[in-house]
């Protein structure tokens, strides 16, 4: 069966403007619509639902890719899924949901049979290899993070710039004048994700600002992971009196690891996490936390979504500033 891309590679174009000539969206040149109208014939090509680009008729469905990669934690997809879904629901829409690891061939597929009127977008890289596709093709889409650049593409996102800023200017304002941060696992770092790179941007610039001693360390996940991680920092940093954590399976194996090698919580090492709100507040010491609003971030996201089916203007990047809230892992140093 024929694709849109073997139509394009015929017609000589891109596979935006196949789907722009048959779909009428953009004025295409008269020569160029002929060529691909001769390219369809002689392939045969049609959509799978029966030629819904020609008629420029609605699917009532939205796609979801939510890639599942290594260093991925189900229960945060999960919340974004729920969300995206609760949201499209409430509009009349359902959610095709893509789970392909790596690449644009999930996107492609859904743009080449028009399963899905738009697409949402998760765990964005910072040079996201989806992005050429989705500058290029017809259809519309919304990222739930910021790449590196950003022209051209509507986001929504946590500043986690901010949020990593917060953190730190927390645990300066209590006095402490040596903090670390335990990341998110070394495959979220290599992938160049863009919510984990800019926490450890905004934790490094406001440690620098306040004239603190830091590191930051990436973490895979499980009790031995925060055993390692808590004695590697307490080798490094004898003076580490603060902690900021962004790797949410870790917050409890992390106060334990560290109450462990006698260091008490708020007492010894005051903690702080970027994480969903009932984590941060069911941990073993409910943690002063920045709480990651998947809820509104995936209901945000459908809303410009379908904003941008109908054809009304959008932002193109709408960043959720950090708010902070204080609970039991944190104190005044020396308390």
């Amino acid at each position: 069966m024929a694709k849109i891309t073997d139509v394009a590679r015929r017609a000589g174009v891109s596979p935006s403007t196949v789907s722009y000539a048959l779909s009428g969206k953009r004025p295409i040149s008269e020569a160029t619509r002929r060529r691909v109208q001769a390219a369809v014939r002689e392939l045969g090509y049609r959509t799978d639902d029966g030629g819904r680009s020609w008629s420029g008729a609605r699917a009532k469905v939205l796609a979801l890719a939510v890639p599942m990669r290594p260093g991925i934690h189900v229960p945060v997809v999960t919340q974004f899924a729920v969300s995206v879904v609760t949201a499209a629901r409430a509009r009349d829409h359902d959610v095709l949901l893509l789970t392909q690891g790596e690449g644009d061939e999930g996107i492609g597929r859904v743009t080449e049979t028009g399963l899905a009127d738009g697409v949402i977008v998760t765990d964005v890289q910072l040079q996201d290899p989806r992005l050429p596709l989705l500058r290029s093709c017809s259809l519309p889409s919304v990222l739930i993070g910021v790449p590196a650049e950003a022209d051209g593409l509507t986001c929504v996102d946590l500043d986690f710039r901010a949020a990593g800023e917060l953190c730190v200017d927390h645990l300066a304002g209590l006095g402490h004048r040596t903090v670390a941060l335990v990341g998110s696992p070394p495959e979220v770092y290599v992938r160049r994700t863009a919510f984990a790179r800019r926490l450890v941007e905004g934790f490094t610039a406001a440690a620098d600002r306040h004239g603190l001693a830091s590191v930051a360390l990436p973490c895979g996940t499980g009790r031995d992971a925060a055993r390692a991680v808590a004695e590697r920092l307490l080798r490094d940093l004898p003076a580490l009196t603060a902690l900021v954590v962004h790797n949410e399976p870790l917050v409890d194996p992390l106060i334990e690891a560290f109450e462990q090698l006698g260091m008490r919580v708020p007492g010894d090492l005051s903690l702080t996490a970027v994480c969903p709100a009932p984590v941060a507040a069911a941990a073993r010491v409910p943690v002063t936390s920045v709480a990651v609003p998947a809820a509104e971030l995936g209901a945000r996201a459908v809303h410009l979504l379908i904003r941008k089916l109908s054809g009304a203007p959008v932002p193109g990047t709408t960043l959720l500033p950090p708010r902070l809230t204080e609970r039991a892992s944190t104190a005044p140093r020396g308390h």
